[in-house]
This record gives C-alpha cells, structure tokens and sequence, in this order.
C-alpha cells in the first residue's frame, strides 16, 4: 500500500487524471478512500476540494441493485451497462459491486468481475469489487466513502449490494433508485412477504423472464405487493427481462436512463449523518452510539457542527480515542 506522504503529493495530478476517467488513477483514489489509516481523512478532504473546485461539481445519480443471490443481478449489469454506453455516447458510469465476505476467513472472492462483460478500454465504463468485510446491511464497511468520490466522476453509479436478502436495507439510505431483482421460482406471497427487503426498493426487476414459470412469478409478486406496501400511492413498477435473451431490458435501460438524466443526482451531503452515525457504530460499538446520541447531540448534529463527514469522523475519534 502506497504511503499518504506519496499520495499528498500526487494527490493533484490524480484528481486530473480521474477527471478524465483514468482507470488506474480513479482506483488509486478509490483505495483511498476505503483507506482506515489516521490522516487518510484528511487527504480524503482535499482530494475532495480539488474535484470541486476544478470544475463546476459534478453529482452522478446512484442506482441500486439488490436481491437474492443467483437472480442475475451481475449479468444484468454486464449487458444494461454495455447497452447504455453504446445508445448514448456522452455517458459514464460506474459499478461498485460488493461481496460476502466469508465468515471463517474474512477473504472474499470478489467473483461478480468474472459476470461483467467488462470493455477495459473504454474509460467511460469503470468497475469496482469491494469485499462487505461481514458487515450486515448488504454494503461494505467504505461503500458511502468510496460513492462521494465516484459520483463526483461519474454520471451514474450502479451498487451491486452482497445478495443476502433481509439485512440489504443500507442500500436504500444511499442510492437514489432502488431496484430489486428477482428470480421465478422464488415463493408464493406469503415468501414475498416474509423476505422483508420487498419493502426496500422503487420498482422490481423479475430476471430469468424466458423461464416457463417467470409468469407464475410475477403474479405472485404483484399480488403481495399491496399487503407489503399498502399505502404506495402508485404501482410499483415490475421489469421482467432476460439477461440471457435481453428481453425487455430496452424497458428497464429507458427508465434507468430517465431517472439518470433527472437533473439534482445524488444528494450525498443529506446523507452523511446515517452513514456518520454507522460509522460510529463499525468503530465504537452501541457505547460509541450511546455517547453520540446524548454526549453530542446526535449523528445529524455532530455532523454539522463539525464542518463536514472527514472534521466529524477525526473529532470523535480524538474525543474518544
């Protein structure tokens, strides 16, 4: 791992280069930004200060992907990304895409590379694996780090969560869009229901369509839709597409595209106080969490008056610590 000294100094040629989509100087950053290391905060605030006063700021919109695993979440991305690329050429996008992490031995595979069709040459697409480190919540310990950096590079950012099921609700804190996939096959209503993440998402991807009981499936899903989500004042939309054939991925790629394109992208800022205070609760446990909350007044509070995410994290730890 490089030094934060050889990275302070490169640290402006590496914002340069990130700004034009250099792959190895956006991972070069991206390593920084997953880095735990004292006075890595502050390089992150620099860094940070330097892609917004070089250029008018920019805020990519992040879209989520969560779901059991084997629904098709990787090879969905594999063709939407390559699709979106190739219909619009001003466009750039990202993918962070997060792994388990095994229980006995920490490693991760980081295995949903080997899925993506990945085009190395094309800068305008670049792609992430992060291990979740066992965290629950289906993102990694430095997911929200790593998206303030790629939101501020990229024009859309797609977050692949671990695929585990009832503990994916972090994804909805920090994506603008949520998507769930789906697979045929995967329960009535009443397992619908007992998933619990069919609360989480915005609309709902049923892949595998061009399976014999994808239809089966979808009026299972549609009909448990209105005990979970009760009071949506519209109807939750249901993409059903095939990675496979690329059946009905023109319909999801126009709407991904639609919410890409909305002006505003991804207020990160307003979400630093839940991501705050999880970081509070990696480090410290619920002792730190209790001393936040009636020591200092609360994630959203300690936050502010600290100045910003990097002055809130280095304050906590040097009253703590």
């Amino acid at each position: 791992m490089a030094s934060l000294d050889s990275i302070g100094q490169d640290l402006p040629r590496l914002v340069h280069e990130a700004q034009q989509l250099d792959k190895m100087a956006v991972s070069r950053l991206i390593s920084l930004f997953e880095d735990d290391r004292f006075g890595s905060a502050e390089l992150r605030s620099q860094t940070l200060g330097l892609l917004d006063s070089r250029r008018e700021p920019t805020s990519g919109t992040i879209l989520g992907l969560t779901g059991t695993p084997g629904s098709g979440k990787s090879s969905l991305l594999s063709r939407i990304t390559v699709d979106l690329l190739a219909a619009h050429s001003s466009l750039s996008i990202a993918v962070l895409a997060v792994d388990p992490s095994s229980q006995v031995s920490g490693g991760a595979l980081l295995g949903d590379r080997t899925r993506m069709r990945y085009l190395p040459s094309e800068n305008r697409l670049f792609f992430r694996s992060q291990a979740s480190q066992t965290d629950l919540g289906g993102l990694g310990p430095s997911s929200f780090q790593v998206c303030r950096l790629l939101t501020r590079l990229f024009d859309c950012v797609m977050i692949e969560t671990v695929g585990i099921g009832q503990s994916e609700a972090d994804i909805r804190h920090l994506a603008d869009r949520v998507y769930l996939v789906l697979q045929p096959l995967g329960g009535d209503e009443v397992q619908f229901l007992k998933a619990g993440i069919i609360e989480i998402p915005h609309a709902f991807i049923l892949n595998k369509s061009d399976e014999p009981t994808a239809l089966t499936s979808y009026h299972h899903l549609r009909s448990s839709l209105w005990l979970a989500r009760p009071f949506e004042s519209e109807d939750l939309p249901i993409f059903q597409t095939s990675a496979l054939t690329g059946a009905g991925l023109s319909e999801l790629e126009a709407e991904m595209l639609g919410q890409i394109q909305q002006p505003g992208g991804s207020g990160l800022t307003t979400r630093e106080a839940y991501f705050f205070d999880r970081w509070v609760h990696q480090e410290w446990g619920r002792s730190g969490g209790r001393y936040l909350a009636t020591q200092l007044g609360g994630s959203a509070a300690f936050v502010q008056q600290s100045g910003g995410y990097e002055a809130a994290q280095a304050g906590f730890s040097s009253i703590i610590g």
